[in-house]
């Protein structure tokens, strides 16, 4: 059975998930070999497919590994004992840090989802929808108590911000005049200012 961990201590995924998420932020998905990634990695290909079963595998455990975070995170500012605002409002901005934090990983995805087949496909659609009805379920809730408005349907106000949301490896850059927070304070901001009544 492949070692779980390297001389370093780090385990064995999380290098492959690194080596792959570098490789086909640099190179694109289809123009990275498995050759290359477990050489990046310095493991076996042996010690690739234990882990991962395909390249497919490891394209959408990039991607899915920052869903679970996000949802995590969601699920936590959802449940929060808070007004409705400071919530939907605390939601709003972690996905844009989140995201932010990792670029090259919602670049990649939104890049080469077309390479997925079709069951991992609908597996993370069926993921993403799951993260955006809980994020629909907020604004619902605000605009249900008067708190915000009903004049734009929650879907749309869901779709405006995620389409901020997934616009943002097109032009944010690290050494930029705004800090991850910034951005999305205002995106945050843009989106309460929209939902007021």
């Amino acid at each position: 059975m492949p070692r779980t961990t390297d001389g370093d201590g780090t385990p064995v995924p999380r290098r492959l998930l690194a080596a792959a998420t570098r490789l086909f932020a640099e190179q694109g998905y289809d123009r990275t070999s498995v050759q290359e990634i477990v050489e990046a990695a310095g493991v076996t290909k042996g010690a690739l497919y234990h882990y991962f079963g395909s390249k497919d595998d490891l394209l959408h455990e990039v991607y899915a590994r920052v869903l679970r975070l996000q949802q995590e995170r969601l699920d936590h500012f959802a449940g929060a004992d808070e007004p409705i605002d400071q919530r939907l409002r605390g939601a709003a901005a972690d996905v844009v840090v989140t995201t932010i934090e990792n670029l090259d990983d919602a670049s990649i995805f939104f890049r080469s989802m077309h390479h997925l087949s079709p069951e991992k496909n609908k597996q993370v659609r069926a993921e993403r929808r799951r993260y955006h009805e809980r994020f629909r379920a907020l604004i619902e809730e605000g605009q249900r108590e008067g708190v915000f408005s009903t004049a734009t349907p929650a879907d749309l106000v869901v779709d405006y911000h995620f389409g901020s949301v997934h616009h943002l490896s097109t032009w944010y850059r690290p050494d930029g005049p705004l800090s991850p927070q910034q951005v999305a304070d205002h995106l945050a901001d843009l989106l309460l200012r929209a939902l007021r009544p």
